[in-house]
């Protein structure tokens, strides 16, 4: 695995969320200082969230929950697991550059634990393939908030899943658990949940998908999207966090928030919905 020099720029700065670091900051600060939760709602440490990545004015309110649950914690290591949106023929994805760009400043990807990872997917001849400048605004839409949420730098990892296989879903959260060990981290999964359908319709899928998780149910999550009784466009991302937490220890879930588009748009026609969530010790 190698790594470039540069940083990758951001492609949605200015479009998804404000390119303007004062606004960014206290637009994000609001989210999470608006979101009711206690520490007593959790009891227990966090190691893995589930956060939607639709543009901040639809879902940032419902992601203000999930970092509400970490904010002002230490964490050395952030793994952010999330789709791929664009075609791309290999399973896994990650990055070429050595750190992601936001007007908040430059997150330092973790390159030691990727190469640590990729010879440890190798073993199970599961590859890693990088990327250079690419447009996923999935993963980069969860950097704001770390970066306002976290109260050191933290170092990423950065992992785009493609793959339904569970096999190797299951051995990615084996392997990512080898590298994440012994450290202090968190691991975000970043998934919208049903797109395009009718308010009444996508609230009764997003309640079942939300069970899933609830649940701690990697299985459900992928057995619920490919059989349509529920949607998640990150839903292999969750089921690895899942996996990944449960290896770490992680005992329950708490639901901590949904919403969909029609809070913001006021179009109950056609809605995306967003769910955040934490996975607890």
């Amino acid at each position: 695995m190698e790594f470039k020099s540069t940083s990758r720029p951001s492609p949605i700065a200015g479009t998804w969320y404000t390119s303007e670091a004062a606004a960014l900051s206290q637009q994000i600060d609001t989210f999470i200082n608006d979101a009711k939760i206690t520490e007593e709602d959790i009891h227990g440490k966090v190691v893995g969230l589930v956060a939607p990545h639709a543009g901040y004015r639809f879902s940032g309110r419902t992601a203000g929950y999930a970092y509400k649950t970490i904010k002002d914690e230490k964490r050395d290591l952030v793994v952010i697991l999330s789709p791929f949106h664009q075609y791309f023929s290999g399973d896994l994805i990650t990055t070429v550059h050595q750190a992601y760009s936001t007007p908040l400043g430059e997150v330092a990807v973790d390159k030691d634990a990727l190469v640590e990872l990729e010879k440890v997917l190798k073993k199970n001849s599961i590859q890693i393939h990088q990327v250079s400048n690419d447009t996923e605004h999935s993963l980069e839409i969860q950097l704001p908030f770390l970066q306002r949420a976290l109260s050191v730098d933290f170092k990423l990892l950065p992992l785009m899943v493609r793959s339904r296989d569970t096999r190797i879903l299951e051995q990615t959260a084996e392997a990512l658990f080898n590298v994440v060990e012994g450290r202090s981290f968190v691991i975000i999964a970043s998934t919208d949940l049903s797109h395009f359908y009718p308010l009444d319709i996508a609230e009764v899928m997003d309640v079942e998908m939300l069970k899933q998780i609830k649940e701690m149910n990697p299985e459900g999550v992928l057995s619920a999207e490919r059989e349509g009784s529920a949607s998640a466009c990150g839903a292999s991302a969750v089921a690895v966090m899942l996996w990944l937490s449960k290896k770490a220890g992680a005992k329950r879930a708490h639901i901590l928030n949904y919403g969909t588009s029609a809070d913001s748009t006021g179009d109950k026609t056609s809605v995306v919905g967003y769910g955040s969530a934490a996975v607890v010790l």
